[in-house]
């Protein structure tokens, strides 16, 4: 067993019956905790004596998520129809619209939320994604937009400040949903986009300022990049193996499989060892990855990138609910199982 030393516990700001969970958004040096509500996104700087902000929400929770900027005072919300970047005082810096994320055929462009907030279909529907880049001067987003009579998904590179168009690709995806991750280099950025329980390829993306370059890996979700950028971690739609790859060309270096690494936990509640759809990556010597995240007790590991081997389980002083996040370097934090508070971790011989 490795100790895990707690060096926070934050309360969440918004009330869990009405906000998603609170996360921790990172980039180097920095470190936000933010939550989503149905009316209004709170910010709060980890590393700062700053007053928590507030930001208006354009529309519920469900119609979609949102990215932060590093500042904390810039939010882009990607909605059913629309990007839209609200700044801190509730005012709308830009807004870009695009095909609809619903499962039914909608070929409208409407304007304001209001035209589809009491539609069955907009209401249920699937949801593209954003992030800023480390240095908060690009927005990465996943959209679907229209080609004729065809919809087809993009991942757009655009100036947050007002919104212009830098670059942009297809994925070749059909989306349920989408998740970013920011690398330590700007020109970097990783995407996993959910597409069923078979299939979510990984796309690493790579822009030099004038040219997007888009890798494609079939059936991986992306977990967590390493704090130099080195390397990244992931796994597949069945969790059966964790895999390292090279940042700087997407090469796979090694894997390491559940069943051939885990012990078997002392319930047999599962028929199978499975790694979690989360994990951290706080060390580039370290990371930090789950099994039986959904358990009463779920059971955290310290692998070895470098080896892609388990080195051991992590011991807390009190009982942990779901699956380790990444809250950057020399970082990561669980989420109470009742959602109103996240605690930040670090391994007992760091300072």
């Amino acid at each position: 067993m490795t100790v895990a030393r707690l060096v926070a516990t934050v309360t969440a700001p918004l009330n869990p019956a009405s906000a998603d969970p609170p996360q921790v958004l990172h980039w180097p040096g920095r470190r936000l905790l933010v939550q989503r509500g149905d009316t209004e996104l709170a910010v709060r700087d980890l590393g700062a004596e700053k007053p928590e902000g507030r930001l208006p929400a354009p529309w519920p929770r469900r119609y979609g998520s949102v990215a932060v900027s590093p500042t904390g005072d810039v939010a882009v919300f990607a909605g059913v129809h629309a990007l839209r970047a609200v700044d801190s005082t509730g005012a709308v810096r830009w807004e870009i619209r695009h095909g609809c994320w619903s499962a039914a055929v909608c070929t409208e462009a409407h304007a304001s939320f209001s035209e589809y907030a009491d539609d069955y279909y907009h209401g249920h529907a699937d949801s593209g994604s954003a992030a800023f880049s480390s240095d908060g001067k690009l927005l990465w987003a996943h959209i679907r937009n229209y080609a004729g009579g065809d919809v087809k998904e993009e991942w757009l590179i655009l100036d947050p400040a007002d919104g212009t168009l830098l670059a942009r690709a297809e994925t070749m995806t059909v989306g349920s949903g989408s998740v970013h991750f920011p690398h330590p280099n700007s020109a970097y950025m990783g995407l996993t986009v959910g597409e069923g329980e078979e299939d979510s390829p990984v796309l690493w993306g790579h822009w030099d300022g004038t040219k997007l370059t888009v890798q494609r890996f079939v059936e991986e979700v992306f977990l967590a990049v390493s704090p130099s950028g080195e390397h990244f971690l992931t796994t597949d739609p069945g969790q059966w193996a964790l895999y390292l790859h090279r940042a700087e060309d997407g090469v796979e270096l090694r894997r390491l499989n559940a069943e051939e690494a885990v012990p078997p936990p002392s319930s047999e509640d599962d028929d199978r060892i499975c790694w979690d759809y989360e994990a951290a990556f706080p060390y580039d010597d370290t990371a930090v990855v789950g099994t039986e995240y959904d358990a009463e007790v779920p059971r955290h590991w310290l692998v070895d990138p470098h080896t892609m081997a388990l080195r051991s389980r992590i011991a807390y002083p009190f009982p942990v609910s779901g699956s380790p996040r990444s809250a950057g370097q020399g970082a990561w934090y669980t989420v109470s199982k009742d959602r109103t508070a996240l605690h930040l971790w670090q391994l007992a011989d760091e300072d």
